[in-house]
């Protein structure tokens, strides 16, 4: 009878310390977001630009840099979009479209980008201040590096395409331009 309460006691002991383990899933996450964290995506929990999902979910940002503004466009996978939105690829519309046509380049590191993108990727957004992957990282790390190495060259190749270039003011004749430092 003694040995049985000592189980019992043993047993109360280690049962929280079990709650605090994490998960397969939680571990998987974690080395994920650390391989995308070494390799400069920034990763947040946030409201996708989705009308059917209202759960907050992961988004993974490649920044642009602050000179060099990238431009706006939603493209949404089929299995989240209407009917309605514009086909850019089978699989893939836009929920906004570009107001300029994307340059070859950046048209081609986008569908490589698409092409390797697991299936719970359901956005691809691009704004001025980041390109951003919407999803529920199913992948493992090892699986989605090429993804990361894949966007970041869809960054690159979009840097300084932005959609409204900044204000300047008109030039008057016979002056010179003044300098902003």
């Amino acid at each position: 009878m003694q040995w049985l309460i000592v189980v019992a006691a043993i047993l109360m002991v280690v049962s929280p310390v079990m709650w605090l383990k994490p998960s397969p899933r939680q571990r998987r996450q974690s080395r994920l977001r650390e391989m995308a964290r070494q390799r400069g995506v920034e990763i947040a929990h946030r409201e996708a630009p989705l009308h059917r999902v209202k759960d907050k979910m992961p988004a993974y940002r490649l920044r642009y840099p602050d000179e060099h503004p990238g431009p706006d466009f939603v493209l949404v996978r089929d299995s989240v979009a209407s009917a309605e939105l514009d086909r850019y690829c089978p699989g893939w519309r836009f929920r906004i479209a570009p107001l300029r046509p994307l340059p070859a380049s950046a048209r081609q590191a986008l569908e490589a980008l698409i092409a390797k993108l697991p299936e719970d990727v359901l956005v691809v957004q691009s704004s001025a201040a980041a390109l951003t992957l919407w999803w529920w990282e199913s992948a493992t790390a090892e699986s989605f590096a090429p993804c990361v190495k894949e966007a970041a060259a869809l960054r690159d190749a979009l840097s300084g395409y932005a959609d409204r270039p900044e204000a300047r003011p008109p030039a008057v004749p016979g002056t010179r331009p003044r300098s902003r430092h």
